[in-house]
C-alpha cells in the first residue's frame, strides 16, 4: 500500500481579538475608571439635560422622585464599578469595597473643589457604596460557583 502525503493548506488568519482579552477583568476595569472619571467629573450635572423626561417621570410615577431617581442612578453607576473591582482583586471583597467608597468620596471631592456647578453629598457616597456592594456580592457569588464539568 501507498501512503498518502498529507498536504496542509496554509491560509491568512484573520486578527482577531483574543478573548483572553475580552475576559480579562481588569482591562475592563480600567476602561469603567476612564468612564466614571468623565461622569463625574463632567462640568456641569449629567442630567440637565433630561429635567423633561424626569418631570414626567416623576408626575407619572408620584413616590418616584427626583431624588430618589438620583439616589438610584448613582446606585446602579457603581454596580459595574463594584462586580469588576471584586472579579479583578479576586477573594479581597472587604478590599474592593474600601477602595469603591474611596473612589466615591474623591469623586464627590472633586466635584466640591473644582465644579461649580456640580452638588457633591454624603448621599451620593452612600448611594455608590450600595451599588459597589451589590456589584460585589454578585462576583463573588458568581466567582465561587464551582465550575460545570465538561460533558
Amino acid at each position: 500500500r501507498a501512503r498518502r502525503a498529507r498536504v496542509t493548506v496554509s491560509t491568512p488568519r484573520r486578527r482577531s481579538i483574543p478573548l483572553a482579552i475580552l475576559t480579562e477583568p481588569g482591562l475592563w476595569l480600567t476602561l469603567y475608571l476612564v468612564g466614571l472619571a468623565f461622569v463625574g467629573f463632567w462640568p456641569t450635572p449629567v442630567d440637565r439635560d433630561a429635567g423633561a423626561l424626569l418631570g414626567a417621570l416623576t408626575t407619572t410615577v408620584p413616590w418616584l422622585t427626583y431624588p430618589r431617581i438620583e439616589f438610584i442612578a448613582n446606585v446602579l453607576l457603581f454596580v459595574p464599578f463594584g462586580f469588576l473591582l471584586a472579579a479583578t482583586l479576586r477573594r479581597r471583597a472587604l478590599l474592593a469595597f474600601v477602595i469603591a467608597v474611596i473612589v466615591s468620596i474623591v469623586l464627590e471631592t472633586g466635584q466640591a473643589l473644582f465644579l461649580v456647578e456640580r452638588t457633591p453629598s454624603m448621599r451620593d457616597v452612600l448611594a455608590n457604596a450600595a451599588g459597589a456592594f451589590a456589584g460585589i456580592v454578585i462576583a463573588t457569588l458568581i466567582l465561587r460557583r464551582p465550575a460545570r464539568p465538561r460533558s
